[in-house]
């Protein structure tokens, strides 16, 4: 599911800046972008974003500013001076050089004069950025149940065309089983004719009877409409809808399959292709819902 939120806290020392941002993902990936100095902080991001989200791939942007500290402290290494010092009023003594040995030279000198950064207060660092991953998220979340809503709607509604189109091809199981039924007694008799075999009518009856029962739709009907009961509820309720769903709709599927190879009946297959065409369609759809 996609979405977009945006997060601020702002102390007199840290301000923070959060954008989250969500793509559809079958699986949930998170990408998190932070300063260097707070990369510690990272797997408590992570963690921080599975509390509100469970499936897509999340791009986390965190920008920090201090606020009236500098992030780097110097300190100036005065024994190593000194010794820079000496050193060089020996060389100006053994060549007798012009005496221009002065603090600006010397604190030029490699390690004379150190960069350091600052020590951060991790608690009141922790405070502000969860202050401001907290709003980003919330505001994320907000976007995609707003999607989400959309997408059960759509989903329920496709529902509604799963049932309508398999009460059809119920209507026409019946006619179905008596139409293989007749076609096997009339292979069978004409068979037997072609060897010369009398033909007993009641053996062929329960011949094709037996093989007309084999090819009986009724039970996989059966089945898709519970699946599809399965499906409006599991979409109702808000607990792991991504994965169920996907689960339903593998079964589903292997349901209409069935039927389409158990049947030659022009009606039902034209059936078959519509429900598999609406299969597919929720199918790509639940790829969003978490």
């Amino acid at each position: 599911m996609t979405g977009f939120g945006r997060g601020e806290c702002k102390t007199e020392k840290f301000q923070f800046t959060v954008e989250v941002k969500s793509i559809n993902h079958r699986y949930l990936d998170i990408n998190v972008k932070m300063p260097r100095k707070i990369m510690l902080l990272e797997e408590w991001v992570r963690q921080q974003i599975k509390k509100y989200v469970q499936r897509g791939r999340v791009e986390v942007f965190i920008r920090m500013e201090n606020i009236g500290i500098s992030d780097a402290k110097l300190s100036v290494d005065t024994e190593l001076a000194k010794g820079y010092y000496e050193s060089l009023v020996l060389i100006k003594d053994t060549l007798n050089t012009r005496d221009d040995i002065t603090t600006s030279v010397i604190g030029r000198f490699p390690d004379v004069i150190v960069s350091s950064e600052n020590e951060l207060d991790q608690e009141e660092i922790l405070s502000v950025l969860e202050s401001a991953l907290v709003a980003a998220l919330t505001e994320l979340k907000k976007m995609r149940e707003t999607e989400g809503l959309l997408l059960q709607k759509d989903t329920l509604e496709r529902c509604d065309v799963l049932e309508r189109d398999i009460l059809s091809v119920e209507a026409l199981a019946a006619d179905v089983e008596a139409e293989y039924r007749n076609k096997i007694k009339q292979k069978l008799d004409e068979f037997l004719k072609v060897y010369g075999f009398e033909s007993d009518p009641q053996r062929v009856l329960q011949e094709a009877a037996l093989y007309a029962d084999r090819s009986s739709i009724t039970e996989e009907i059966v089945r898709f409409k519970t699946h599809i009961s399965q499906l409006r509820d599991t979409v109702i309720s808000n607990d792991g809808l991504g994965r169920k769903m996907d689960f339903l709709l593998q079964e589903m599927n292997r349901e209409i399959n069935t039927i389409g190879s158990k049947s030659s009946n022009i009606d039902v297959t034209s059936y078959v292709v519509d429900l598999k065409s609406q299969l597919e369609k929720v199918r790509e759809q639940i790829q969003n819902i978490e």
